[in-house]
């Protein structure tokens, strides 16, 4: 008789999981969407320089960046050691700002292109040289609002 009998029951009964499925996807439906993508891989060293006096670019809308610095190690073969310049996702020569500008307006709103404001993401040892070349050719374009990308922190130290 002893094995019909019937066990007592212990503890709390068990938590059903049939709803977890659809917090799973929800969650991963909400981190789809709020997720940016990385829109360019940096090819080089760009440790900026510190300034005190920093006003955030409030509408990234419209910046187009312009990075200049040293080619990371595993770019330094291919390119050289020497200050380089990169234009969205790849390494280029002062005479290719010119297309970079032009193509920039274009996929910009017409309306926004009086107030499309250039960044420059300028290494803290790269020569003034190549700033001022960069400089130029903005200034053939008529690209004429410039703004220089720091860190906020103490210029002495």
């Amino acid at each position: 008789m002893s094995r019909f009998k019937k066990k007592k029951e212990d503890g709390v009964p068990a938590i059903s999981t049939a709803s977890l499925p659809d917090i799973v996807f929800m969650l991963l439906f909400f981190f789809m969407v709020s997720t940016v993508m990385k829109d360019n891989d940096l090819m080089l060293e760009n440790s900026l320089p510190k300034a005190d006096q920093v006003t955030k670019l409030e509408k990234k809308d419209r910046v187009m960046f312009i990075f200049a610095g040293k080619p990371h190690e595993k770019y330094s073969r291919q390119y050289g050691a020497g200050s380089r310049i990169q234009l969205n996702d790849r390494l280029s020569d002062i005479s290719d700002i010119k297309n970079f500008v032009l193509a920039e307006r274009a996929a910009r709103d017409p309306a926004l292109e009086k107030v499309l404001t250039t960044s420059l993401k300028i290494d803290k040892h790269v020569k003034m040289g190549l700033v001022g070349e960069i400089k130029q050719e903005l200034r053939k374009m008529d690209a004429l609002k410039i703004n220089y990308t720091t860190t906020k922190g103490s210029v002495v130290d």
